[in-house]
C-alpha cells in the first residue's frame, strides 16, 4: 500500500500509541500488541476500509482475550483508549458496537443468526449493509477482525456447527474458507498466548518465593536484634 501525504505510516501509528499510554507493558502484552497494532494499521488506511461494528466485536474479542489476567484493570482499559485512538478512530463506538452484537447474539440460536435479513432490527439492519457491501454494492474490506467477529456471534449463539457458518458466510457474502483460515490463525494466537501466560505465572511465582525466602533470615535477624535489644 502507498503513503499517501494524508496517511500516517505505521511508525506514526505506533508512536502515537505510545504516547497515548506511557506506562511500561509487560513483554509478553507488548509484542502481541505491537504486532496487531501494525496489522490493523494495514486495515484501517486501505482505501476500500469502512469501519462496521462485526470488525469492531472481533477487534474488542482478541483484545480482551490478551489483555485477560492483565495486572490492572484501569491500565487495561487505558492500553485500549489509546491503541484505538492511535488509529484515529473512537474506542468507545468500538465498545458500544461489541456489546450490542453480544447482546443481540445471545438472543439468536442457528436459525435466526443465518436469517437476519428477512427480520427488521438495528443489527439485522448492520449485517444487511455489510452483505450489501460484500456482494458488490459499495465498498467492503474482510479482514481478520471480521471473520473473528463473525465466530464470536456463533458462540453467543450456541451455533458453533460448521454448517451454520458456511450459511452466515453465504448470507453475508464472504469467502467462508478466507475465514475458516484466519479462523485457524486466532486458534494458533489463543493457544500460544495460554502457554506464555503459564509461562509468566510461574516465573512470577518463583520470584516471589525467592523474595520470600531471602527475606527470611532478615526478619530472623530483627528478631534477635530486638530480643537483644
Amino acid at each position: 500500500m502507498l503513503e499517501s501525504p494524508n496517511i500516517p505510516t505505521v511508525s506514526e501509528t505506533k508512536l502515537n500509541f505510545l504516547k497515548a499510554y506511557k506506562r511500561p507493558i509487560p513483554s509478553i502484552y507488548n509484542s502481541v500488541l505491537q504486532e496487531i497494532i501494525v496489522q490493523q494499521h494495514l486495515m484501517r488506511y486501505k482505501r476500500s476500509y469502512r469501519y462496521d461494528p462485526v470488525f469492531a466485536l472481533g477487534f474488542v474479542t482478541v483484545y480482551d482475550q490478551l489483555m485477560e489476567g492483565y495486572p490492572n484493570d484501569e491500565d487495561r482499559n487505558a492500553i485500549f483508549q489509546a491503541y484505538i485512538k492511535s488509529l484515529n478512530e473512537d474506542p468507545d463506538q468500538y465498545r458500544v458496537d461489541a456489546q450490542k452484537l453480544e447482546e443481540w447474539a445471545r438472543d439468536q440460536n442457528s436459525t435466526s443468526l443465518v436469517d437476519f435479513s428477512s427480520r427488521d432490527g438495528e443489527v439485522e439492519r448492520i449485517l444487511k449493509n455489510i452483505a450489501e457491501r460484500a456482494g458488490g454494492k459499495g465498498e467492503f474490506s474482510y479482514s481478520r477482525f471480521f471473520a473473528i467477529g463473525l465466530f464470536r456471534l456463533l458462540e453467543l449463539a450456541n451455533a458453533m456447527e460448521p454448517s451454520i457458518l458456511e450459511k452466515l458466510c453465504a448470507a453475508l457474502n464472504v469467502n467462508k474458507r478466507s475465514v475458516d483460515g484466519d479462523l485457524d490463525l486466532y486458534r494458533n494466537l489463543l493457544s500460544k498466548l495460554v502457554q506464555a501466560k503459564e509461562l509468566l505465572k510461574e516465573y512470577v511465582d518463583r520470584e516471589k518465593k525467592k523474595r520470600e525466602e531471602r527475606s527470611e533470615p532478615q526478619k530472623a535477624n530483627e528478631a534477635i536484634t530486638k530480643c537483644l535489644g
